[in-house]
């Protein structure tokens, strides 16, 4: 079953589900509509990938907010934030951890000469094997402890 078609299953589950589901429903429309203008500026029909980049894109959005809100000591909308992170969470695909980005790193740069390479050339080779699968700070910070580090 394709990521669209969970979430579309899963929305119809929320909306059965009334009082309990709404969190889930509507953080499943938000997706989906992402996914929708997402298809509609592309002029393309997303594939799980595409939709897992989406995904991500929102997840990411939520994290920054609730970074925010906890500056802010907002508890009413952290708790929000965390509810809808829980929900998109079911939909990622399983995360790298630091030492397995920092082995993809390693691996992208053997054979170079380190002390040569640049900080953008090494984010040009590793992203693409992360995507979806890693925050891009977390990617970045990596690339920057390795070519210091060496």
């Amino acid at each position: 079953m394709s990521l669209k078609d969970q979430l579309l299953q899963d929305m119809k589950e929320a909306m059965k589900a009334k009082e309990a589901g709404k969190t889930q429903l509507s953080v499943i429309r938000m997706v989906r509509s992402s996914i929708r203008n997402t298809e509609i500026d592309g002029k393309c029909v997303l594939d799980d990938a595409g939709v897992g980049v989406v995904i991500a894109k929102e997840m990411k959005q939520r994290k920054e907010s609730l970074a925010e809100f906890e500056k802010a000591s907002r508890s009413d909308l952290i708790e929000q934030t965390q509810a809808e992170i829980a929900v998109l969470e079911k939909y990622m695909p399983k995360q790298l951890t630091p030492e397995e980005v920092a082995q993809i790193v390693r691996n992208a740069i053997s054979g170079q000469d380190v002390a040569s390479l640049k900080m953008g050339d090494v984010m040009k080779l590793v992203m693409p094997q992360v995507k979806g699968k890693a925050d891009g700070k977390l990617v970045s910070q990596t690339v920057k402890e390795i070519l210091q580090g060496k």
